[in-house]
C-alpha cells in the first residue's frame, strides 16, 4: 500500500481532503495529514507542516497555488515518489520544482483514481 501525506488536511468532513483520507485509510493505506486546521481525519492528527516523513509514496495537494510557496522545502525534503495535483491545486512553478528534483507528479483527482482502482 502506498502511504500518502494529505496537504491541506481538514476535519470538515465536506472537504475533499476528509473524503480522500476516509477512502485511503478505508483500502489499506497509511496516510499523514498535515494542514492548519487542529483535529484529526480518519483517525490521524493533523500536524504542522514539520516533521520530514521519509517513506512518503504520494503527496495529494488540497491548497491551492497561492498557498503552496510555503510547503515547497517541505514536499521537497520529504522526497516523494509522486504529487498528485487535484482540481485546482494545479501550479507550473511547483512543478518545475518537482522536475528540478526528479518527483513525478500528475494533474487528477485523488478520490477519482482510488474510485477506478489507478491509484
Amino acid at each position: 500500500m502506498k502511504k500518502t501525506l494529505i496537504i491541506g488536511a481538514s476535519p470538515d468532513a465536506n472537504r475533499y481532503a476528509y473524503k480522500a483520507a476516509h477512502i485511503l485509510t478505508s483500502r489499506g493505506h497509511e496516510i499523514v495529514n498535515v494542514g492548519i486546521k487542529n483535529g484529526e481525519v480518519a483517525g490521524v492528527p493533523i500536524e504542522k507542516p514539520s516533521q520530514i516523513h521519509s517513506d512518503i509514496d504520494t503527496i495529494t495537494l488540497y491548497i491551492g497555488p497561492a498557498t503552496q510557496p510555503e510547503y515547497f522545502d517541505y514536499i521537497i525534503a520529504t522526497k516523494p515518489e509522486r504529487v498528485i495535483f487535484n482540481p485546482g491545486t494545479e501550479n507550473v512553478e511547483l512543478q518545475r520544482i518537482l522536475d528540478a528534483n526528479d518527483i513525478n507528479y500528475t494533474e487528477a483527482c485523488t478520490l477519482v483514481l482510488l474510485s477506478i482502482g489507478q491509484y
